[in-house]
């Protein structure tokens, strides 16, 4: 049985199920295991005996505004080597994304990354099995751009 794949570029808008379908512009990596999400003010705390991370996302590149507010459980903390070669210790959150017509639970760790172009990168786990990646196209998901690039 031969199921058919969706395609995606090497950019495409996610949206975030869990955090109010907020969307986030993210650069497909299949060089990362592990998908990533520029988070800031994190704060673990405990509830109900379990840990959690209270954090915010600028969802629009280049912009501090809007910033969405999250609280996600931690289902893991992970050392992972950023893309300059040094190793962090990140808390890993589990959540729903959408891209395009296609749900999906994905593991998320959370870092800072200010200084990068994306806010987010989807890694192999969370498009393994799932998409074909068309590298030399973007936005294949898409055809308009998400509420959250309005909201200010």
């Amino acid at each position: 049985m031969t199921t058919t794949k969706s395609s995606i570029g090497w950019r495409e808008w996610v949206h975030f199920v869990d955090f109010g379908d907020v969307a986030v512009k993210a650069k497909i990596d299949t060089g990362a295991r592990t998908s990533a999400l520029h988070a800031f003010g994190m704060e673990e705390v405990e509830v109900d005996g379990i840990r959690r991370v209270r954090f915010e996302i600028h969802p629009v590149q280049k912009r501090a505004t809007p910033s969405v507010p999250v609280e996600a459980a931690i289902v893991d903390r992970r050392s992972v080597r950023n893309s300059g070669g040094i190793v962090e210790h990140r808390p890993v959150i589990e959540t729903v994304v959408r891209l395009g017509e296609v749900t999906f639970p994905i593991e998320l760790t959370l870092t800072r990354r200010d200084e990068m172009g994306f806010r987010m990168l989807l890694g192999r786990s969370a498009v393994r099995r799932r998409f074909l990646i068309d590298p030399g196209r973007s936005f294949l998901t898409n055809s308009t751009t998400p509420t959250t690039r309005s909201r200010s």
